[in-house]
């Protein structure tokens, strides 16, 4: 008896199923693929031709629409809003921003910034300060760690050396994002390689070249001589030794990148090794309790590495700091004439 009425009321169920809408059965199964391009998807779906990584330009573009505008082009055999009200406009004034300009502008290529620089271990260098110059800058390495370059650039690094390559297998784990980032933010830059002398001369400019590039407005390289008791090669060549292998080194990068190579040097170095050699090459040197012009009597000088104990905003711990030799008139006609 049960299973009679059980049996009519199954019979009932099924009739009326037959005779709703299509959508009932549509409740309880999973969605059809064929039929998602007609829902207009939150963030907007790419066209056929627009690669994955431009996915975001492809959305901005699509918040930007005009209010009003003709509704967009069809997807497939369906309209991407054919179920979806034309979006209201003060929902796209709160996705497009209304002030641009509000965002940290940009640094100014050629501006010249006054030096804010301060120093953990101050000097008086008398009437001949590195402050009466007028274009500052600095040299980076790894151990500088993660540099904020457009707030260092604001601190007054109008320009920067950036360690690029030791000996004939090392490279600064920090070179090439230093050297993009520098650049982005406006500083004037050139790398600079850590001089080996238990290596060839060749092969050191060898493995500059390959890691440093060849770009216009690139400063001249710098090779980086000097004794350094911390390395593990302790070999001090003679003089005429040390000369030949400099200007060995020298002559490849110059005919390489079109550029002389500054020499950056130490005072016991240029004692031991270097007065008087090398006339007609630009000088860097470092000079940290006195003037240049009385610890390198009649040396001429590009740039001043007047500090190692420098302080500033957009790097943490020390840096060194440099100065141009001449006037901002001066460093604009130096930049011209060698990059």
């Amino acid at each position: 008896m049960r299973s009679t009425r059980a049996l009519i009321l199954l019979l009932a169920g099924i009739a009326v199923a037959g005779c709703s809408a299509s959508s009932g059965l549509e409740s309880v199964l999973p969605p059809s693929p064929e039929i998602t391009n007609a829902i207009r998807p939150t963030k907007p779906v790419p066209t056929a031709g627009v690669a994955a990584r431009d996915v975001g330009f492809a959305a901005e573009a699509e918040e930007e629409v005009v209010p009003g505008a003709e509704p967009p082009a069809a997807v497939g055999d369906f309209q991407a809003n054919a179920l979806v009200p034309p979006a209201k406009p003060t929902t796209l004034a709160v996705m497009v921003p209304d002030k641009p300009a509000a965002r940290e502008a940009a640094p100014k290529v050629g501006t010249i910034y006054r030096r804010r620089f301060r120093d953990a271990k101050p000097i008086n260098f008398g009437a001949s300060t590195p402050h009466q110059l007028a274009v500052h800058g600095v040299d980076v390495s790894r151990w500088q760690g993660e540099v904020d370059w457009v707030k260092l650039r604001s601190q007054g690094a109008n320009f920067a050396y950036i360690k690029a390559t030791d000996g004939g297998d090392h490279l600064d784990p920090m070179f090439r994002k230093n050297w993009r980032a520098a650049k982005a933010a406006g500083l004037k830059r050139g790398a600079y390689h850590f001089f080996y002398w238990c290596r060839t001369a060749g092969e050191q400019a060898d493995w500059f070249i390959r890691n440093v590039p060849k770009e216009p407005g690139a400063l001249p390289p710098v090779i980086d001589v000097e004794w350094n008791g911390e390395s593990s090669c302790k070999r001090r060549p003679s003089p005429a030794k040390v000369r030949e292998k400099m200007q060995v080194f020298m002559d490849k990068l110059e005919a390489h990148y079109g550029q002389r190579p500054i020499i950056y040097t130490a005072p016991d170095f240029h004692a031991d090794n270097l007065e008087g050699a090398f006339p007609n090459h630009p000088f860097w040197l470092r000079a940290v309790a006195r003037h240049p012009s009385k610890v390198y009597p009649g040396r001429k000088w590009v740039f001043w590495q007047y500090s190692g104990s420098g302080l500033s905003h957009g790097v943490s711990g020390r840096i060194d700091l440099n100065v141009f030799h001449g006037t901002e008139r001066e460093w604009h006609i130096w930049v011209a004439d060698k990059t």
